[in-house]
Protein backbone atom coordinates (compact mmCIF):
# COMPACT_ATOMS: atom_id res chain seq x y z
CA UNK A 1 0.00 0.00 0.00
CA UNK A 2 2.89 2.13 1.04
CA UNK A 3 4.39 1.80 -2.81
CA UNK A 4 0.84 2.97 -4.19
CA UNK A 5 0.36 6.03 -1.54
CA UNK A 6 3.95 7.29 -2.60
CA UNK A 7 3.37 6.60 -6.22
CA UNK A 8 0.22 8.32 -6.38
CA UNK A 9 2.10 11.33 -4.22
CA UNK A 10 4.95 11.38 -6.90
CA UNK A 11 2.56 12.19 -9.45
CA UNK A 12 0.94 15.00 -7.78
CA UNK A 13 -2.41 13.36 -6.74
CA UNK A 14 -5.05 14.82 -4.17
CA UNK A 15 -7.86 12.70 -5.80
CA UNK A 16 -8.53 8.92 -6.47
CA UNK A 17 -10.59 6.93 -7.31
CA UNK A 18 -10.43 3.39 -6.70
CA UNK A 19 -11.34 0.35 -8.28
CA UNK A 20 -11.35 -3.48 -7.58
CA UNK A 21 -12.86 -6.77 -8.19
CA UNK A 22 -15.34 -8.14 -5.92
CA UNK A 23 -12.97 -11.01 -4.33
CA UNK A 24 -12.35 -10.32 -0.60
CA UNK A 25 -8.81 -9.68 -0.68
CA UNK A 26 -9.03 -7.09 -3.23
CA UNK A 27 -11.91 -5.18 -1.28
CA UNK A 28 -9.60 -5.20 1.86
CA UNK A 29 -7.12 -3.62 -0.13
CA UNK A 30 -9.36 -0.60 -1.34
CA UNK A 31 -11.07 -0.33 2.21
CA UNK A 32 -7.20 0.23 3.62
CA UNK A 33 -6.03 2.28 0.60
CA UNK A 34 -9.20 4.51 1.27
CA UNK A 35 -8.55 4.76 5.00
CA UNK A 36 -4.93 5.46 4.57
CA UNK A 37 -5.13 8.36 2.05
CA UNK A 38 -4.98 11.70 3.15
CA UNK A 39 -6.57 13.33 -0.11
CA UNK A 40 -10.08 12.94 -1.53
CA UNK A 41 -11.45 9.26 -2.45
CA UNK A 42 -14.13 10.48 -4.77
CA UNK A 43 -15.27 7.17 -5.91
CA UNK A 44 -15.02 3.13 -4.40
CA UNK A 45 -16.23 0.99 -7.38
CA UNK A 46 -16.33 -2.84 -7.45
CA UNK A 47 -16.70 -4.95 -10.99
CA UNK A 48 -17.24 -8.46 -11.29
CA UNK A 49 -15.40 -11.42 -12.39
CA UNK A 50 -17.13 -12.06 -15.19
CA UNK A 51 -20.03 -10.05 -16.92
CA UNK A 52 -22.02 -9.78 -19.80
CA UNK A 53 -20.69 -6.26 -19.88
CA UNK A 54 -18.67 -4.32 -17.55
CA UNK A 55 -20.19 -0.81 -19.24
CA UNK A 56 -22.03 0.39 -16.29
CA UNK A 57 -18.78 -0.12 -14.07
CA UNK A 58 -16.40 1.29 -16.93
CA UNK A 59 -18.82 4.55 -17.43
CA UNK A 60 -18.88 4.98 -13.53
CA UNK A 61 -14.88 4.77 -13.07
CA UNK A 62 -13.97 6.53 -16.19
CA UNK A 63 -16.35 9.51 -14.86
CA UNK A 64 -15.09 10.04 -11.92
CA UNK A 65 -13.34 13.32 -11.31
CA UNK A 66 -10.02 12.41 -9.97
CA UNK A 67 -6.63 12.86 -10.65
CA UNK A 68 -5.64 9.26 -10.61
CA UNK A 69 -7.68 6.06 -11.26
CA UNK A 70 -6.27 2.91 -8.89
CA UNK A 71 -7.46 -0.47 -9.95
CA UNK A 72 -7.34 -3.73 -7.72
CA UNK A 73 -7.03 -7.72 -9.11
CA UNK A 74 -7.80 -10.09 -9.54
CA UNK A 75 -6.46 -9.94 -12.98
CA UNK A 76 -9.14 -11.57 -15.45
CA UNK A 77 -11.82 -9.14 -14.47
CA UNK A 78 -9.58 -6.21 -14.45
CA UNK A 79 -8.64 -6.51 -17.94
CA UNK A 80 -12.21 -7.37 -18.88
CA UNK A 81 -12.95 -3.92 -16.91
CA UNK A 82 -9.58 -2.27 -18.91
CA UNK A 83 -10.55 -3.34 -22.55
CA UNK A 84 -14.08 -2.12 -21.97
CA UNK A 85 -12.37 1.33 -20.22
CA UNK A 86 -10.41 1.44 -23.59
CA UNK A 87 -12.49 0.55 -25.84
CA UNK A 88 -15.69 2.80 -24.40
CA UNK A 89 -14.42 5.73 -22.46
CA UNK A 90 -12.49 8.58 -22.22
CA UNK A 91 -10.12 6.23 -19.92
CA UNK A 92 -6.87 7.15 -19.93
CA UNK A 93 -4.31 4.44 -18.92
CA UNK A 94 -1.53 6.70 -18.21
CA UNK A 95 -3.24 8.39 -15.31
CA UNK A 96 -3.67 4.85 -13.87
CA UNK A 97 -2.24 2.80 -11.09
CA UNK A 98 -1.87 -0.72 -10.68
CA UNK A 99 -1.85 -2.60 -7.49
CA UNK A 100 0.54 -5.69 -7.41
CA UNK A 101 -1.84 -8.62 -8.06
CA UNK A 102 -2.28 -6.51 -11.57
CA UNK A 103 0.87 -5.73 -11.95
CA UNK A 104 2.19 -8.68 -13.36
CA UNK A 105 2.95 -8.55 -17.19
CA UNK A 106 1.08 -11.43 -17.75
CA UNK A 107 -1.85 -9.58 -16.66
CA UNK A 108 -1.01 -6.64 -18.63
CA UNK A 109 -0.80 -9.02 -21.38
CA UNK A 110 -4.41 -10.29 -21.30
CA UNK A 111 -5.28 -5.95 -22.57
CA UNK A 112 -2.32 -5.51 -24.71
CA UNK A 113 0.85 -3.48 -23.18
CA UNK A 114 0.47 -1.53 -26.49
CA UNK A 115 -2.69 -0.13 -25.27
CA UNK A 116 -1.50 0.99 -21.45
CA UNK A 117 1.36 2.88 -22.53
CA UNK A 118 2.13 5.39 -19.10
CA UNK A 119 -0.16 2.83 -16.57
CA UNK A 120 2.06 2.28 -13.49
CA UNK A 121 2.23 0.23 -10.56
CA UNK A 122 4.18 -1.60 -8.11
CA UNK A 123 5.11 -5.02 -7.60
CA UNK A 124 4.79 -7.05 -4.75
CA UNK A 125 7.69 -6.07 -3.47
CA UNK A 126 6.56 -2.59 -3.69
CA UNK A 127 8.87 -1.66 -6.62
CA UNK A 128 7.28 0.99 -8.80
CA UNK A 129 7.01 0.65 -12.91
CA UNK A 130 5.62 2.34 -15.86
CA UNK A 131 4.72 1.06 -19.61
CA UNK A 132 7.20 2.48 -21.42
CA UNK A 133 6.13 3.92 -25.38
CA UNK A 134 7.72 1.02 -26.59
CA UNK A 135 5.24 -1.27 -24.68
CA UNK A 136 8.61 -2.94 -22.11
CA UNK A 137 7.89 -2.55 -18.57
CA UNK A 138 10.11 0.25 -17.11
CA UNK A 139 11.07 -0.46 -13.37
CA UNK A 140 11.92 2.89 -11.34
CA UNK A 141 14.75 3.64 -9.51
CA UNK A 142 15.51 6.11 -6.82
CA UNK A 143 11.60 5.64 -5.38
CA UNK A 144 11.08 7.42 -2.06
CA UNK A 145 8.27 5.67 -0.24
Amino acid sequence: MAGLVGLARMRGARSIAIGSGRDPASVDAVRALADGWDGEVVLELTWPETAASWMRQATRFAGADADLWIMFGPPLGWAQLTRRLLWSTPWDPARALLAAAVSDPRALDLVGRHNLTGIAGVTRAGQPWYVGADDRIVMMRGFER
